[in-house]
């Protein structure tokens, strides 16, 4: 394998960048400070925040704190909720899909109304992705709603293999149905738990070495369209509260060293690690290209993933210790030097949808 590896510059369509709300875990310019050093540029924010992204004006205002503060590209996805239904037609071209939260988990957008859900699955636009938060016996409910409405479905971290069963199942039924996977549930189990602690802890949580293995094979068969971040990062303290410890992991700049392991240990070849952090994210969401932008990358001999110099607010990670063999040595965007191995330039990130 050649030392030196130019991929385009990665796409991570689900990450939690806290702002507004939450800024005590991380904000925009960490998050893409983060994002940058992690080989990504462009990201797509998630609307759980305390202030939810589910009106016009609370999705304006996450683009107005955005403008001038990002390292990279920025888009947006909106909340479903029964309150956001009425703006659909409003925001559908300002962002690049409506997540849907159909299990618990960080935030208030929690949907379990039946009547609500139709009603949201009915009335998003039938072109635009349709984002599910829906573990185990949830995903059918999504999948039996999108049967019934048309939707372009796509499911979020999938972590089981009863939930790729469902998926490859859909799919031959004539299905518009993409998924992805995360990087800490394809190098992590449930056993790594006990040493992890509240840090192992994650919405949906990690599964058997069972499950691992049936994501794994699912990449191979090209099942899996996407790898995304799940970038959710909560403090320390937050995470150390014994009377209720938060679920989420930062995820962005370990995610590529992570991935180009298994590169190297050939389970990945380079070219389906472009299709799932670049080629299939652009095309599932319609994400512009981006003129003379590129991420290069170095094959470096083993070294131990360390907490210390990561750009993420939150301070740690939970593959702290972990050795992995690639490193990103510089990131281009449109032509300007971002990331040079040590230094991060800019901001140059523009605001998808701010018009």
């Amino acid at each position: 394998m050649p030392k030196i590896i130019t991929l385009p510059g990665l796409i991570d369509i689900h990450t939690h960048l806290r702002e507004p709300g939450a800024i005590q875990k991380e904000d925009f310019e960490t998050g893409t400070k983060a994002a940058i050093a992690g080989g990504y540029t462009i990201i797509l924010d998630m609307p759980n925040n305390p202030i939810a992204t589910i009106s016009p004006e609370t999705l304006q205002q996450k683009m107005d704190l955005a403008k001038g503060r990002i390292y990279t590209d920025v888009g947006f996805h909106f909340g479903g909720s029964p309150k956001s239904i009425q703006y659909f037609d409003q925001i559908k071209d300002k962002v690049f899909g409506l997540k849907v939260y159909m299990n618990p988990t960080t935030g208030d957008l929690l949907m379990e109304n039946d009547t609500v859900l139709e009603e949201v699955f009915k009335n998003w636009p039938k072109n635009k992705p349709l984002l599910v938060h829906a573990e185990g016996e949830t995903l059918e409910k999504a999948i039996n709603l999108t049967r019934k409405y048309g939707n372009k479905l796509h499911v979020c971290h999938v972590s089981l293999k009863k939930e790729i069963e469902l998926i490859k199942q859909a799919r031959k039924d004539g299905m518009t149905i993409s998924c992805e996977v995360t990087a800490h549930h394809l190098f992590l189990t449930e056993e790594d738990v006990k040493k992890l602690g509240p840090f192992g802890m994650m919405k949906p949580p990690l599964a058997s070495k069972g499950d691992q293995t049936a994501l794994w094979q699912a990449i191979s068969e090209e099942v899996v369209d996407i790898i995304a971040s799940d970038h959710a990062p909560h403090t320390k303290e937050e995470k150390l509260n014994s009377g209720k410890p938060v679920n989420g992991v930062p995820g962005l700049e370990t995610t590529l060293p992570l991935l180009l392991t298994a590169v190297n240990e050939r389970k990945l070849t380079i070219e389906r690690l472009i299709e799932l952090t670049s080629t299939n994210p652009r095309k599932i969401f319609n994400i512009p290209e981006q003129a003379n932008t590129f991420t290069e990358i170095e094959i470096t001999k083993p070294y131990t993933l360390d907490a210390r110099p990561l750009y993420t607010k939150c301070g740690w990670t939970p593959f702290a210790g972990m050795k992995v063999t690639g490193k990103v040595k510089e990131v281009v965007l449109r032509g300007k030097l971002v990331y040079d191995g040590q230094n991060i330039f800019g901001p140059y990130g523009e605001v998808y949808g701010a018009g």
